[in-house]
């Protein structure tokens, strides 16, 4: 199982990376695992504010559709668009290529209430 030690996680198995005020957000590769063959993404929250733990989209796998839940509070500024075509990137490179969206973060301090990648790994028991 690989669970980048730089980036953050939450307990909905989204992963994040931020730089500056900007992270960048994807499923980790435990959830497309779990999730199997994703067929479609869908993402219709550019440039709208959300909070935290809201639903900014949903992933479509073979036999099931997962709601995304955003890590931080803030705007979806980017969805990369590379997954309308080929939404089998999350699966194949979930940390680099099958990244799903850019937020502008609007509240740092909620990056503490991120899991580690050793709380993550505790969380899914790998």
């Amino acid at each position: 199982m690989n669970i980048p030690s730089e980036l953050k996680y939450t307990k909905d198995h989204e992963w994040v990376k931020v730089e500056g005020d900007v992270a960048t957000v994807g499923i980790t590769d435990f959830a497309q695992s779990e999730l199997g063959d994703i067929v479609y993404v869908d993402i219709d929250t550019v440039d709208e504010t959300l909070d935290m733990d809201e639903v900014f989209g949903s992933v479509e796998a073979v036999k099931t559709v997962s709601d995304l839940f955003l890590p931080l509070s803030g705007e979806v500024i980017e969805f990369n668009e590379a997954l309308e075509d080929e939404p089998e990137k999350v699966n194949t490179d979930p940390y680099g290529e099958g990244w799903i969206i850019k937020l502008k973060v609007s509240d740092a301090s909620e990056i503490e209430k991120l899991l580690s990648d050793s709380d993550y790994k505790a969380l899914i028991g790998a």
